[in-house]
């Protein structure tokens, strides 16, 4: 067999290979509407004070505190959304519901707990104030929640919903943000037929492609479906320049290999530059690195092993990271946790292995457990399903037994 002519790096070199390789992408403007899950490119400050009045926290009245308890008219009254046409004056109140505008001359807020309704006098609303207040009770002062200039997002800040809500506060309509990226992804091999056709002799069909497209949009890209390209050198070229003129990043899985028909690595040495070409890791060891210039922006590829287990873990540990990276966030490695072995494993001898397994939080030992999916085979899926972890189980003989804490990689959605 042909030796390699790719030094084998391990995950950690190859994963900051391609970090090294990818910048934010360019900001854009979106609506408010439009902004969930984007990553922050500027900062965003609070253009008034919030609130920007003295208002009531509950329904009740308006006071003067120094009045204190007693009898008093009920002078006017104030909801939401409203303001005072009055001043209030020492002996009087005002009826006040919660979130309204403090009338001028009050100072205080006795909620409507502390009072009991009396006779009207001469037309007149009369209530009696139980409760002694000082100045400030029960008013939320001006700028109190958020100040006039505050920063209330930083630049490289992920919008969630509390984030989008925060935004509608100081009236950011549009917001600067990385736009998300484009990922296209390519099949190759003329044994592959899409999910809806029926199999012919020596077919089987393309789980890669639907697979990594639901990823992508799992994990904040926006997938392109380039379809399945043949193992012929042009037609495999035509598809690889039409991802890399539409995608930011370019999935290929299948034709890594060192097969006469793996014509994705020459491909890619042809294109622009292949930086790996194996990595120590179990599995996927032929996953390919490369990047491209094209239309003044640096296009990164991934050439993915064809097996879906492959595909699909080291796409995980190298495309998710650049996505990120991509769209803007400063930390783009996955999640990485430590966990307990619920049974032994066994380990591989040569190298170091990302074991699919389910973490589930145990509540009496207080900490996650990692319960294997079963048969690791690259080619065998099921290992993936309900899969939400990588376990990284070290290169060594033997095996790790049932108990043994072990570090694991967050692969759920993000």
């Amino acid at each position: 067999m042909p030796e390699s002519p790719y030094p084998m790096v391990s995950v950690e070199e190859a994963l900051a290979t391609v970090l090294a390789q990818c910048t934010p992408l360019d900001p854009v403007i979106l609506p408010l509407e439009q902004a969930l899950g984007h990553v922050l490119a500027e900062d965003v400050r609070a253009r008034e004070p919030l609130p920007p009045f003295p208002a009531s926290v509950k329904d009740g009245y308006a006071v003067v505190a120094a009045d204190g308890p007693g009898e008093y008219p009920v002078v006017g009254q104030v909801a939401a959304g409203q303001v005072a046409d009055f001043r209030l004056q020492p002996g009087t109140v005002a009826y006040i519901t919660t979130g309204a505008p403090l009338p001028p001359g009050a100072d205080a807020v006795v909620m409507v707990e502390e009072t009991d309704p009396l006779p009207s006098q001469d037309e007149i609303p009369r209530v009696r104030i139980r409760a002694r207040v000082r100045p400030g009770d029960d008013v939320r002062p001006v700028g109190v929640d958020v100040a006039a200039g505050q920063q209330v997002l930083a630049a490289g800040e992920r919008l969630g919903p509390a984030e989008i809500g925060l935004l509608a506060t100081v009236g950011a309509a549009q917001v600067t943000v990385h736009p998300r990226p484009r990922v296209a992804v390519l099949s190759t091999g003329d044994e592959l037929v899409s999910p809806e056709r029926a199999l012919g002799p020596g077919q089987i069909r393309d789980s890669n492609r639907p697979m990594l497209l639901a990823a992508i949009a799992q994990h904040g890209g926006i997938p392109m479906d380039l379809g399945i390209a043949r193992d012929d050198q042009a037609d495999l070229e035509r598809h690889v320049q039409q991802g890399l003129a539409q995608a930011d990043i370019l999935l290929s899985s299948g034709g890594v290999s060192m097969g006469d028909l793996d014509l994705i690595k020459p491909l890619l040495e042809h294109s622009g530059t292949v930086h790996f070409g194996r990595v120590r890791m179990k599995p996927g060891k032929p996953v390919t690195f490369a990047t491209a210039e094209v239309q003044g922006r640096r296009r990164l590829i991934f050439g993915l092993p064809g097996n879906p287990v492959s595909s699909l873990v080291t796409f995980y540990l190298f495309g998710v990271p650049a996505m990120r990276r991509l769209a803007g966030w400063p930390d783009p490695h996955l999640r990485r946790v430590h966990a307990r072995l619920a049974q032994p494993l066994r380990l591989d001898p040569h190298r170091p292995e990302y074991h699919r397994a389910t973490l589930h939080w145990d509540p009496e030992g207080r900490a996650f457990v990692a319960v294997s999916t079963g048969s690791q085979a690259s080619s065998r899926l099921l290992s993936m399903r309900s899969a939400n972890a990588l376990l990284e189980l070290p290169q060594q003989e033997g095996e790790l037994p049932a108990g043994s804490w072990v570090s694991a990689l967050w692969i759920g959605a993000c």
